[in-house]
């Protein structure tokens, strides 16, 4: 496809981080499953043995912390809620029919979006603190039993629910078509931009010809 018909929406070391923390995900939550719900005490081989997804459980765990906290300093200025989002809201069954008829003036990131990044991030925080509280080999020993019975029901509630919340966005990446591509290569075309994202579109449409107009009238000697 030609590159004029294309736009930049992810950006390299944002797709890598992405993808790694992907990876990473997946084998957290697999071993995590695997104790919360007996029937799926198979799954704590991901690491190799139980013993090894005991060890890495945690470390991984903080390597997903990390790597959404890189990613919420990246997006968090495109995930601010603002008025422009009702619009969004109020034609969310339209929106789910494929119905792109009306000018929904949607930034870089629609409210549906935007309610699952700040969910994730509540999600991934509570995950943290309550996983450094039962983390036996460090940290356990220094919390009162009651509490940490809390913390472990938490916890495991927290995970589920972070698990069901990455089905969703990966079911709705696949469901908006393009969307997938834009993660992997990093662009989508200016025509999908149009019909998902009209106002990012719109912004970065009339972004680019002031920088290169205000290009042209700087000296020579500062370019």
């Amino acid at each position: 496809m030609n590159k004029k018909q294309m736009i930049l929406r992810t950006p390299l070391p944002d797709r890598m981080c992405h993808w790694a923390m992907v990876v990473c995900f997946a084998l957290v939550s697999l071993s995590g499953l695997s104790w919360v719900f007996p029937s799926l005490n198979w799954l704590n081989g991901v690491f190799g043995t139980p013993q090894m997804a005991r060890l890495l459980h945690p470390f991984f765990g903080v390597v997903v912390f990390v790597a959404l906290v890189y990613l919420f300093v990246r997006f968090v200025k495109y995930n601010l809620f603002v008025k422009e989002d009702l619009i969004w809201v109020r034609n969310v069954k339209s929106v789910m029919a494929g119905d792109h008829s009306t000018k929904l003036r949607i930034g870089k990131y629609n409210a549906g979006q935007k309610f699952l990044f700040w969910g994730i991030m509540a999600l991934i925080t509570l995950l943290l603190v309550t996983g450094l509280m039962i983390w036996r080999a460090y940290f356990a020993h220094l919390v009162p039993i009651p509490l940490l019975r809390i913390a472990m029901f938490l916890h495991s509630f927290a995970g589920v629910s972070l698990m069901l919340l990455i089905i969703g966005h990966v079911y709705l990446a696949f469901w908006v078509k393009g969307s997938i591509r834009g993660m992997v290569t990093g662009y989508v075309t200016r025509k999908w931009a149009r019909a998902h994202h009209d106002r990012w579109y719109q912004e970065i449409s009339s972004a680019k010809p002031a920088q290169a107009e205000a290009a042209q009238q700087q000296p020579e000697s500062a370019r």
